[in-house]
């Protein structure tokens, strides 16, 4: 039974894309701890720069499951009312892989608020966002390897360098955030073959930040990550955490594509963010558990006297 489900993604790898090669966004687990990889209106919405590598998938027995690496950057500049960042995100799933790499940029509306939050409270500002992203997307499937010779369609590995334009927006208070992107404007207007089937995802975001006593030690966290693209089903992920003072932080969530998520992250040293996230699927799920890992480190803001 267990080779039978290592062949699993291959095959229908096969069925899905012999007409048109396709692609699938990431799934992009860790959305809460990361919102800058899915929006670019999260551009430079902390205090300081902050640089974050993350990864999913790769502990998995499953041969061709989702994996995803990814390394980002940002920063806030003029006074916190723009930002400026990049990232690469590397994904890969079958014999398919996906590098993304992009500049950001988000320009930033301020309210005048007076908002009493404990002084660990980071996100305490009533903001509107608008965000920009460019860059290019490398597609890379290795047909060859799937050892299909009598079939022309798998004949050739594909090698195809696109350009990418994405819009984001946000907006966020002390109690509650909402965020919308489209990472991939162009689609496949600009590929260079005609059997190059681009997805255009739209992801939304939605969560809401509230205190248990009135100590306010410890948060409650709900939210939702929703993704959509052509050709698949919707991605809901339903998620609750408890973070305590940001020194640690728990939490557990379903995703719509059968799994249960399980969450715990440790805010170190004071400006180090370590977060570990555990995918258990069900069993009607082809995807097998999963495992992945954010690391996140802040670098303080400096003072002027």
């Amino acid at each position: 039974m267990k080779e039978i489900r290592n062949y699993i993604l291959p095959l229908i790898f096969i069925m899905v894309f012999q007409n048109n090669w396709g692609q699938q966004t990431a799934l992009y687990p860790e959305y809460n701890y990361n919102p800058f990889i899915i929006n670019s209106a999260y551009t430079g919405m902390s205090d300081g720069a902050e640089i974050t590598l993350s990864n999913y998938g790769y502990i998995n027995s499953i041969e061709g499951s989702p994996r995803t690496l990814s390394l980002s950057f940002h920063s806030p500049i003029a006074r916190k009312k723009m930002g400026i960042g990049g990232a690469i995100v590397r994904d890969k799933i079958g014999v398919s892989t996906y590098t993304n790499a992009y500049a950001a940029y988000s320009y930033k509306i301020f309210f005048d608020t007076e908002i009493d939050r404990p002084y660990w409270q980071h996100y305490n500002e009533h903001v509107i966002s608008f965000g920009l992203t460019a860059g290019v997307q490398q597609f890379h499937e290795n047909l060859l390897e799937l050892g299909i010779t009598d079939d022309i369609e798998f004949s050739e590995n594909i090698n195809v360098t696109v350009p990418t334009v994405g819009i984001g927006f946000l907006y966020n208070h002390a109690d509650f955030y909402a965020g919308i992107s489209l990472p991939n404007l162009l689609g496949d207007k600009l590929a260079s073959r005609d059997d190059l089937d681009i997805s255009n995802p739209v992801y939304g975001y939605f969560g809401y930040r509230f205190f248990t006593n009135r100590f306010e030690e410890v948060m409650i966290k709900p939210s939702v990550f929703l993704k959509y693209e052509g050709g698949a089903p919707m991605q809901i992920d339903a998620n609750v955490a408890v973070n305590y003072k940001n020194k640690f932080e728990i939490g557990t969530g379903y995703r719509s594509s059968s799994s249960i998520n399980f969450m715990a992250g440790i805010y170190a040293l004071k400006n180090l963010k370590f977060v570990y996230f555990y995918n258990a699927a069900f069993s009607d799920s082809v995807l097998g558990n999963s495992h992945g890992v954010v690391l996140s480190y802040a670098f303080e803001k400096k003072r002027r006297y």
